[in-house]
């Protein structure tokens, strides 16, 4: 079986968790390193020789817009991936023109993910193509989320566990912040999942940046 080797460059680590529990459920993909800014992903991308680079837009230091220009050009043989939770095609536009093949959205259902880079690092070019216009359409169109629920649907409560899980924060780093049982966190973390129709802790921190409702 081909095995690609795989570099995960994003700032928060929680994402990065989340992303690594999607490749690794599937044998054809080893996680080789992983970077929080588009720097430390261009030396990993030097020192590692991966096969795919997934890159976050947002990152501080060096964004991912800014490091994939550069990596394209050091690197062509490395496919390179965007992610993204923002709804800002230009951003998406730029990466592709600076030699991106293509972008994943974080929310996105993890066969679509998996489905994505099958047919990308595959060279099955109609697949990947057809799968890259699905995913543009719902993309552009909003539809990914324009059925999900509002956040005023949330208590007081809920908003700040929300707000915490996309910091980054543990169960038990919320539960002492909030002076609560670590088991409250865990049933509020599990009725958000319910309340907003998600299905982990990485979308739930999408639906916080998307409405605004981190601390920062």
């Amino acid at each position: 079986m081909q095995r690609y080797k795989v570099i995960i460059a994003d700032d928060h680590p929680l994402a990065r968790e989340g992303i690594r529990s999607v490749l690794e459920a599937d044998q054809a993909f080893s996680i080789i390193g992983e970077a929080t800014d588009g720097q430390e992903a261009y030396e990993l991308c030097g020192e590692l020789q991966p096969d795919l680079l997934l890159l976050d837009i947002n990152m501080p230091r060096v964004s991912g817009l800014e490091a994939v220009k550069k990596i394209r050009l050091a690197f062509p043989q490395i496919h390179v991936v965007m992610l993204t939770v923002s709804d800002d095609v230009k951003d998406l536009f730029t990466a592709i023109q600076y030699g991106a093949q293509g972008y994943l959205l974080k929310n996105m259902e993890p066969d679509d993910w998996l489905e994505y880079l099958h047919a990308l690092l595959g060279d099955q070019e109609e697949i990947s193509r057809e799968i890259a216009s699905r995913l543009l359409y719902r993309f552009r169109t909003g539809s990914i989320y324009d059925a999900e629920p509002s956040p005023h649907t949330l208590t007081p409560r809920e908003c700040e566990i929300l707000s915490r899980v996309a910091n980054g924060d543990t169960n038990k780093q919320i539960a002492l912040q909030l002076f609560i049982a670590e088991n409250t966190v865990k049933n509020h973390i599990k009725n958000l999942l319910e309340k907003l129709q998600l299905d982990n802790r990485v979308q739930l921190a999408a639906y916080a940046v998307r409405h605004g409702l981190t601390s920062e």
